[in-house]
């Protein structure tokens, strides 16, 4: 079941305009919610998010904010999705090709929930990452279509071997392709500050306020890669990844190469914060 320009239909009854800014420009935004339990994971911190993004990119939202609750409620009970996410995004609509706005754009909103298990093993016995250089723009604050650069980044994954890649701006770590990043050394929990070079994750928000009533140490200041090889523990967040651990980068182990004991606790603290 999809919501796609004011009604709720199946996959194969949509149609998406050629001449749709998202299409050739990727002029759009997203945002991906998390199911549990047929309930959406933090609604209000991705729909803060949302209306941010969509201030910079400066696309006026279709629906008034009460309107998209109703339509993601509406959209998890139609789709009968117990654990999964909802994917939605919205362009700045239809329009002859040309770079600037379109005087009369009416933006298009499309969203729809899928089955996603989750990674039970990943979290259990971690994942292993390469490094690149982060060649994406300097506005990785907003959730927008341009990814890119994040593709071919996972794909160099792939290409290795691992699971992510850890971008680093002249040795300076940031994020990873599809999820942000924190490192434990000496009991304190490390990851960049939120500013335009990493996206302002709904999951690292979460952990870090379980950070601090853990009484956890935390600085969000920038550390290096070098940092990064010598750090006790590391873990990836997201909403599809929730805590997942980070044993080794670039053939060499973090740690002891195995979950951390921090990593540990924030993840069963974690999944109290979404269980029946």
């Amino acid at each position: 079941m999809y919501f796609y320009k004011d009604s709720f239909v199946e996959k194969t009854d949509r149609m998406i305009s050629p001449d749709d800014r998202g299409y050739y420009f990727g002029d759009g935004i997203y945002e991906v919610f998390r199911i549990y339990h047929g309930k959406v994971y933090e609604q209000e911190a991705h729909l803060v998010r949302l209306v941010r993004s969509a201030k910079d990119v400066r696309i006026e939202l279709p629906y008034s904010l009460e309107q998209i609750r109703e339509i993601i409620t509406t959209l998890v009970k139609k789709s009968r999705i117990s654990e999964g996410t909802l994917y939605m995004q919205i362009t700045r609509g239809e329009a002859p090709r040309a770079h600037s706005f379109p005087q009369n754009g009416k933006p298009v909103m499309t969203a729809y929930c899928t089955d996603v298990p989750r990674p039970t093993d990943a979290m259990d016995n971690g994942i292993r990452a390469i490094s690149q250089d982060d060649i994406r723009w300097l506005r990785c604050d907003l959730k927008t279509l341009n990814l890119l650069p994040n593709v071919l980044s996972k794909q160099a994954a792939v290409d290795h071997g691992v699971q992510e890649v850890v971008l680093h701006r002249g040795g300076i770590v940031t994020e990873c392709s599809a999820s942000n990043l924190m490192m434990v050394k000496n009991q304190i929990l490390h990851t960049h500050p939120a500013n335009h070079l990493i996206l302002h994750g709904i999951t690292r928000m979460v952990v870090l306020r379980l950070a601090h009533a853990l009484k956890l140490e935390v600085r969000e200041e920038p550390f290096t890669l070098e940092d990064l090889y010598q750090a006790d523990e590391a873990f990836i967040t997201g909403t599809t990844v929730e805590i997942t651990p980070l044993v080794e980068i670039d053939n060499k182990p973090i740690g002891s190469g195995i979950p951390g004991t921090i990593t540990k606790q924030l993840q069963q603290q974690f999944e109290r914060t979404f269980s029946k």
